[in-house]
């Protein structure tokens, strides 16, 4: 059993300013767990991981009780801070143009969750401003569009997925932007505020399902029966266990050496007016990611006329960032929304916030069962939105010996690769992390 942990150690430094949440109504969280407490299935984290996951569970064990345990409140966790994209094609470290197989393999992981949500959002009429418009995958330099851009034109053409290349003029008009030499358009991402589709989730959870907001998981026992214990000395206990908190689960001994944890930035400015609009021209309700996906800067034009700005890609091993570099990232994204949109000189940015993700260094999930009754979903790898959302449906799958055609699929994504030891890795991601923005440094 681990050496008890207290919450401000064990929970990241959210700046308690996510833009997403804050444009919504105010919201009353759920109680906290009480102080001692039984259930058939714990699962601890309520991301899309831990939502999907309570969710099947209580589909597939109808008489089972099933706890869902969240750190903070629904919708400002990572789930709720990152740009709004549900992205259906490989991406990030999912690329491998050699072998179609494994791109076919991702995409049916991702699709799969995006047919869930599709459904979800359908079915339970979510407000979030979910969108079919798909993506861009943006180029500032001639240079990286011949080379990345390339890449994924041939990507797509092997995999035998439809795509328009915009580039010119027609770009403009797409996007009300000259910044950009090119863009690749895919039609299958989704767009969406991801805290209000958190909250949704959450609203509609099925009823043998009870969620606890503001109740974080200090220490894991798992010999014969799960323990979780909370500030207060809080337990609970339940049979079965999924662990759904990404780079936080090695807090409990479990991935430990194989989760990168990294710092993203977002800014979200305020409603633009009819003139403004009329001035950036272009559509309404576009995304935006980058060619290069360290150096560049990801983009949102949302439903409600606001744009999205997220930049800056820091290693964050402690899941903490100074004030100073906060600041920093914070007037470099005043400086490069202003190149971007010369023609909204007083159009502000009202909203700044960090948010933290989890890397693997071979792009592999952490998925499958740790022990005889403990199971994890955890590592987005940056696509946190539809994979996380199949990896949670699926690890219930697994956990109830359903025998679901895609739990292949995701087995076949192996494991983290283990990692240097600090303060070598430190300094081996550092300078990875400097010579990748350096060779993108256009595309600012």
């Amino acid at each position: 059993m681990n050496a008890p942990l207290s919450p401000e150690k064990l929970l990241p430094a959210d700046d308690k300013t996510n833009g997403w949440s804050a444009i919504l109504p105010k919201r009353l969280p759920r109680p906290s767990v009480p102080k001692s407490a039984s259930f058939d299935w714990l699962v601890i984290g309520a991301g899309y991981a831990g939502m999907s996951a309570a969710r099947r569970l209580a589909i597939l064990n109808p008489s089972q009780s099933i706890a869902l345990l969240e750190a903070q409140q629904v919708g400002e966790g990572a789930h709720g801070r990152n740009a709004g994209f549900a992205i259906d094609l490989p991406h990030n470290n999912d690329h491998d143009p050699a072998n179609t197989e494994k791109g076919h393999r991702h995409i049916r992981l991702s699709r799969y969750g995006i047919d869930c949500l599709d459904d979800l959002v359908s079915t339970h009429a979510i407000e979030c401003q979910w969108s079919r418009s798909g993506r861009y995958d943006c180029a500032v330099s001639p240079e990286i569009s011949r080379k990345l851009l390339g890449a994924t034109v041939a990507e797509l053409e092997a995999l035998g997925e439809p795509y328009q290349i915009f580039r010119g003029e027609a770009l403009h008009e797409r996007l009300g932007t000259r910044y950009y030499d090119s863009a690749i358009h895919t039609p299958g991402t989704r767009l969406l505020n991801p805290a209000a589709l958190s909250r949704g989730l959450a609203d509609t959870l099925p009823p043998n399902v009870k969620l606890f907001e503001n109740s974080p998981v200090l220490e894991l026992d798992s010999n014969s029966m799960v323990v979780a214990t909370l500030p207060g000395e809080v337990k609970v206990s339940a049979r079965k266990a999924v662990l759904t908190n990404n780079a936080f689960i090695s807090r409990f001994g479990c991935f430990k050496r194989q989760l990168l944890p990294f710092v993203l930035f977002a800014s979200l400015s305020r409603p633009l007016n009819p003139d403004e609009r009329k001035h950036l021209g272009g559509t309404n309700d576009w995304g935006i990611t980058p060619a290069h996906g360290i150096a560049g800067a990801t983009l949102r034009y949302t439903q409600d006329y606001r744009i999205l700005f997220r930049y800056g890609f820091q290693f964050a091993p402690s899941l903490r960032c100074s004030d100073s570099l906060r600041e920093r990232m914070k007037r470099s994204h005043e400086v490069l929304f202003r190149a971007r949109f010369p023609m909204l000189d007083r159009v502000t940015l009202d909203h700044f916030w960090a948010g933290y993700l989890s890397l693997s260094q071979n792009g592999a999930p952490g998925w499958g069962q740790l022990s005889n009754n403990v199971y994890a979903a955890v590592n987005c790898n940056g696509v946190g939105i539809a994979k996380q959302t199949t990896a949670g449906a699926l690890i219930a799958e697994f956990a109830c010996d359903t025998g679901h055609p895609l739990i292949g699929d995701m087995m076949a994504l192996g494991s983290p690769d283990m990692l240097p030891r600090r303060p070598f890795l430190d300094v081996g991601v550092r300078a990875y992390l400097a010579a990748q923005k350096w060779a993108g440094r256009s595309e600012k």
